[in-house]
């Protein structure tokens, strides 16, 4: 019994101490810290001021300031109160968002999420639930309303009868061409 004790104490304290043995074991650290794990910001946490990178973002805090991840995903958490410029090539909204948001791919808005601003982005996924106030700018959009010719009421009232007779002409030439 009395050596029992004693080897108890001796494991104990070589459990407390590093070693190593332990670092060598565990050679999947390195893979964990990899450019693709997001940084996180977790609940509880308040931060001010500005945040940049290339890397992907999750925020389940308080943010109050500017982010810009050029090539990186910027996720609010459904506990997330951001107020900010935000520039990311994704943001996903979960949590409360107010600012300007600008997305080079695209903006997703769960059904717990909110977005009060100004929002630019090429694609926008939201959900049934999810709370919008915003003016909304859609680059790609711009280019399909200049390839479609601009029509008036008139116009498309008077579709059925020509307005002029050169379109009947035409028409007239196409059939006696046949």
């Amino acid at each position: 019994m009395w050596r029992k004790a004693e080897d108890n104490n001796q494991k104990s304290s070589r459990d407390a101490s590093p070693s190593p043995v332990f670092s060598a074991e565990r050679p999947d650290t390195a893979a964990q810290d990899s450019p693709r794990t997001p940084a996180a910001v977790s609940q509880g946490i308040k931060i001010e001021g500005e945040v940049s990178g290339n890397g992907d973002l999750f925020m389940d805090g308080e943010f109050d300031g500017k982010i810009h991840l050029g090539s990186g995903t910027f996720t609010v958490g459904r506990n997330a109160r951001v107020s900010a410029e935000i520039e990311a090539r994704e943001v996903i909204i979960r949590g409360e968002v107010i600012g300007t948001l600008k997305a080079c791919e695209r903006v997703h808005i769960w059904s717990t999420g909110k977005f009060t601003g100004y929002l630019e982005t090429r694609g926008i996924v939201i959900e049934d639930g999810a709370v919008l106030h915003s003016n909304v700018a859609v680059p790609q959009a711009a280019v399909v309303e200049v390839a479609v010719p601009d029509v008036s009421v008139n116009e498309t009232d008077q579709s059925s009868q020509p307005s002029s007779p050169e379109p009947s002409a035409r028409v007239k030439g196409a059939a006696g061409a046949q």
